[in-house]
């Protein structure tokens, strides 16, 4: 999901919440069913300000299958069930913590160009100093900016922009290794120990629920 102030991504068992007022468009890979769900201003206020990343418990995911059903705009069920099961999504997301999963976009002509380097080759492995040389700005300049406008380092945006890219990727079907190799880890083992620490499960699992399974579902 991308807004003028980034992409966030959502894998399995996780909610990408948009708040009103933010223009946006999202993108689905892989063997996707993607549910989406509109919440009363009076609901929304619970939940961030911000667009974000939400962890799903069961009985969240369950609410939200319950009310996307394609019987109906409620799954069949009265205006009252539904009004309820919309405010058991709300309170489970509002326990939710935020998923680091947000990549920020810069605003700065020198960011957006040094940044727009890493987007076209997500395994490349310059310093700040060397990406800077191309761009026109100083490593000095350059890291003040990555922390005034993204608010992490160069380090941080490379490895969330590899992960985005990752998930792509084995959403499409391709190997852990050519993945871990084509995104810029030193070798598949980093990258399974990164990708099982941020999503609680290895990258091959993860590709394998997103393939096709026979007869196309």
């Amino acid at each position: 999901m991308t807004t003028g102030r980034g992409t966030w991504i959502a894998p399995p068992t996780r909610v990408a919440w948009t708040p009103a007022a933010f223009e946006h468009h999202h993108t689905a890979h892989g063997n996707a069913d993607m549910r989406i769900l509109f919440l009363s201003d009076a609901l929304a206020a619970g939940l961030p300000a911000h667009p974000a990343v939400l962890t799903v418990s069961g009985l969240a995911r369950e609410a939200l299958l319950a009310l996307t059903a394609e019987e109906a705009d409620t799954g069949g069920r009265a205006p009252e069930a539904a009004d309820r099961l919309h405010a058991v999504v709300v309170d489970e997301l509002t326990a939710a913590p935020e998923q680091p999963l947000h990549l920020p976009e810069p605003a700065d002509d020198r960011l957006r160009a040094l940044t727009g380097i890493l987007y076209v080759d997500s395994a490349n492995r310059q310093t700040l100093a060397e990406l800077g040389a191309r761009v026109g700005a100083s490593e000095r300049t350059l890291s003040r900016l990555f922390g005034q406008e993204l608010r992490m380092s160069l380090h941080q945006w490379r490895t969330q922009l590899r992960v985005h890219h990752a998930l792509t990727r084995l959403a499409a079907g391709k190997s852990v290794t050519d993945t871990a190799l084509a995104c810029g880890w030193a070798n598949p083992t980093s990258f399974i120990e990164a990708f099982a620490a941020l999503f609680g499960e290895t990258p091959g699992r993860y590709r394998n629920r997103q393939l096709p399974t026979e007869g196309g579902q």
